[in-house]
């Protein structure tokens, strides 16, 4: 059984490597090893070594940092109706992750007023 920080490391390189865009191909060619590992890194199958998390974050544009941000953290309680249809985990969300890379694919000056247009519809819902 997968220890859960395994499985975490291996979601925030899943995560970051499709925010991206890069295939598990090209990863594990900046790496140097081959595609399968990268497929047990991120289903936390096989725990990654330190210096090949360094080499994973050097590649995804990271630090080492990155890929354990967030695993102390509880999840937060709800307490509003807002926060009932906001998954758990947000970043393992296909249609979050889908949102969020497009966002960032959006003009900077564009992305601003895009934000505050959701910031406003958010507070009058």
């Amino acid at each position: 059984m997968a220890h859960k920080v395994d499985v975490y490391v291996g979601q925030r390189i899943r995560q970051r490597r499709w925010l991206t865009g890069m295939t598990q191909q090209r990863l594990a060619e900046l790496v140097g090893i081959k595609f399968q590992q990268i497929q047990k890194y991120e289903t936390g199958a096989n725990r990654v070594s330190a210096s090949r998390l360094w080499d994973i974050a050097d590649a995804l544009g990271v630090t080492v940092a990155f890929f354990f941000d967030g695993l102390k953290s509880e999840a937060p309680e709800k307490t509003g109706k807002a926060e009932e249809n906001i998954p758990v985990d947000v970043m393992g969300d296909k249609e979050a992750m889908d949102l969020i890379r497009s966002y960032y694919s959006i003009p900077e000056d564009q992305r601003r007023r895009l934000f505050e247009l959701a910031r406003v519809l958010s507070d009058v819902a």
